[in-house]
């Protein structure tokens, strides 16, 4: 049965669901004017509600969680912008890679785990490396949001494991490259059309999140 806390987690991602669709599509098309439809807010929210109830579900009541309950929020953002704009934009990305790390240092502090701190900083130090040099060979394969989410995503999934990081991008890789064939399939795009990576990233992420859990405390 789900935990108080995951359930409080997904009535907050509900409740966050309609302020969240109507940032999206404000970053999306940079107007503070616009908008979104009701279908947007319905599954924004039921989305939210998921990653954010995801937060406690795999760490439990401590201090990181609050730092993967702001990052499941921002991914629900993210998507939809990428999806929409192929864009992710830096004023989702750096606050939440600022929360999260504060998540972690507060959570090393009261649990003991500095082993794991250290851990995510050498994997978001070293997945965002690898992402740039990717960038600078094939500049039209990645772009500036890419990269920085995945230095975003060694810090979180580092912290949990290198396993758990490989895992997460391997599986966002297999999830790109699906949604890419069934895109060419359907006759929505071509073979040298580009497809968002923010968002089957940010999938393979969840994916590695949920096959680890229940996180243990140290």
């Amino acid at each position: 049965m789900p935990s108080a806390l995951t359930l409080a987690g997904g009535l907050a991602g509900l409740l966050l669901g309609p302020w969240l669709a109507t940032l999206t599509v404000r970053l999306a098309h940079r107007d503070a004017s616009t908008g979104p439809t009701p279908v947007r807010v319905a599954v924004t929210s039921l989305l939210a509600a998921a990653a954010v109830a995801a937060a406690p579900a795999s760490f439990g009541d401590r201090p990181a969680a609050v730092g993967l309950a702001w990052f499941g929020a921002a991914a629900v953002v993210l998507a939809g912008v990428d999806l929409a704009v192929h864009r992710l934009p830096a004023r989702v990305t750096h606050p939440t890679a600022a929360v999260c790390a504060v998540a972690l240092l507060t959570d090393a502090a009261v649990t003991g785990s500095w082993p794991a701190v250290l851990r995510a900083v050498v994997a978001a130090v070293v997945a965002y490396g690898l992402g740039s040099g990717v960038r600078l060979v094939s500049p039209a394969g990645l772009g500036g949001g890419d990269v920085t989410l995945l230095g975003l995503l060694g810090l979180v999934l580092g912290w949990v494991g290198w396993g758990v990081l490989m895992g997460g991008v391997f599986a966002g890789l297999l999830v790109g490259s699906a949604g890419s064939v069934l895109l060419v399939a359907a006759g929505r795009a071509g073979w040298r059309s580009r497809v968002p990576f923010g968002p089957p990233l940010l999938v393979g992420a969840y994916v590695a999140l949920w096959v680890a859990a229940p996180l243990p405390l140290p």
